[in-house]
């Protein structure tokens, strides 16, 4: 380094005398980048200072979007699972009411099928006996109807024509009379 600052010095000795253009490149390049950063640092402090500025409250803005996003949800959370609960509430208490349900059908069920089964009882009993009647009924009539069978074949093999007669007349009186 000590030697670029004694051909600057030379140089410099050189050019004294007037206003001239320095070709040399590594000289050139030094003066150049310290001019640009410097006029970067005085300019561009605003811009870098107003774009930073400006990220800097989007980032916030969009900090705060989220928590409130964050908030909102975990509202929405507790909601949903309150919501639940209680639909998990009244699922138990519609299964413990079905089921009850189900228990009063079925007493009322079996209620009503022995009660069937009693009238079912009662019109077979009820049936047999009148049943029971007419085949009594039908067993009469046909002894009944035997038994003048025989009283007219005896009466008819022992009664003469005379007593027929006396007989026939009788019935027709008693049946005039009525």
């Amino acid at each position: 380094m000590g030697m670029a600052w004694l051909a600057v010095a030379a140089e410099v000795a050189e050019h004294e005398a007037g206003f001239g253009l320095n070709f040399d490149i590594l000289e050139t390049n030094l003066i150049n980048i310290a001019i640009i950063v410097g006029v970067l640092v005085y300019f561009g402090r605003g811009i870098v200072t107003k774009t930073l500025g400006d990220r800097r409250e989007a980032i916030e803005t969009a900090i705060r979007d989220a928590e409130k996003r964050k908030q909102e949800a975990a509202a929405k959370l507790a909601d949903q699972q309150q919501k639940l609960a209680q639909a998990q509430t009244e699922a138990t208490r519609i299964r413990a009411a079905a089921e009850e349900s189900a228990k009063a059908a079925r007493a009322s069920i079996l209620a009503q099928s022995e009660q069937d089964i009693e009238r079912l009882k009662v019109s077979a009993a009820q049936d047999l006996n009148s049943q029971q009647e007419r085949i009594i009924s039908e067993l009469r009539q046909r002894v009944a109807q035997m038994a003048l069978e025989q009283v007219e074949s005896r009466l008819r093999s022992n009664l003469s024509p005379e007593s027929q007669q006396q007989l026939i007349d009788r019935s027709i009186a008693q049946m005039g009379g009525q």
